[in-house]
Order: structure tokens, then sequence, then C-alpha cells
């Protein structure tokens, strides 16, 4: 028998992008699970239906730094990433995740997408639903595991101003 498709919507820096938390949930009915990354800047009330860290600008006190979530046949650490690496050394986040017995790293903090495997890490950063650092359009991610498989999809999310 095969197993059922879970589907994760990863977003991160909405920086108080009120309206994308709320569009992207209505977006994907059907999802099985909702991340975000940190820096929502928002009160864990607006963010019902997200697993959430907190990112360098939450100031609320109401998430963790970081949830380590078993799911299928794979265990995610999320994070915001602003404490767990410096200067764009990802191995960092892969030494914490594989401390934790993570294989896969969801995290936000840079503003740029990332999809990639360090020392046997997957490393995921959706880039900011709000605002990419490097020019792209603001961007989330669509997550599709099956069994220990795991596709990304960069989206691109069009922010209504």
């Amino acid at each position: 028998m095969k197993q059922k498709e879970i589907r994760i919507v990863l977003i991160s820096d909405n920086h108080l992008l009120k309206d994308c938390i709320s569009v992207i949930r209505n977006m994907y009915p059907d999802a099985d699970y909702f991340f975000h990354c940190g820096d929502s800047e928002m009160p864990r009330y607006m963010l019902d239906g997200y697993a959430c860290v907190q990112g360098n600008n939450d100031f609320y006190g109401e998430f963790p730094l970081h949830l380590v979530l078993h799911i299928g046949e794979r265990n995610f650490l999320l994070t915001h990433g602003h404490r767990d690496m410096m200067y764009g050394r990802y191995d960092m986040l892969a030494k914490k995740a594989q401390k934790l017995g993570c294989d896969t790293v969801c995290f936000g903090h840079t503003h740029r997408y990332f999809d990639e495997t360090v020392e046997g890490v997957r490393l995921l950063n959706p880039g900011s639903i709000w605002h990419n650092r490097d020019g792209s359009e603001p961007s989330y991610m669509l997550l599709r595991l099956n069994g220990k498989e795991l596709t990304a999809e960069r989206k691109t999310y069009k922010v209504n101003t």
C-alpha cells in the first residue's frame, strides 16, 4: 500500500505582513502542516495553525527558539537561524540538526531562498514572504514528503500593496 503524501507549507520573515498568513492557509486547505520560521512580529493567536519559532525581531516571547518535529520518516528542525549560523556558515545549522537527531532544517533570517544538502542534512529556507534581499520576488516553499523522499518547490507570493 502506497503511503499518503504529506504536504508542508513553509514560510518565513513576513515582518508584520498579516494577510499572507491566512491567504497561504486558504491556498492550501489540504496541507498537513504549516511551518513559520520566525520574524512574523505577530502574537501567537494571529498565527493559528502554524508551527512557529522565534526570530530575532519577534518580541512577544511566545515562541520557542527551535522545534524538533517528527513527521513521517523525517525529523525536522524548525529554527529562525539567527542563533544557529554566523556569516553564512550553513555547516553550523547542519551540526545543530545532527546533534538533535534531525535530517532536515527549515530556517529563515537571510531573506534568501536556499535548498541544499550540507553534511548530509537538507537545509531549506523559503526566503521571505515579504521581501527577499537578493531582489527576487517574495517566496515560500511547498514541501512534499513521500516516505523518506522530500521534494521542495519554490513558490512566489504576490504581495498586495
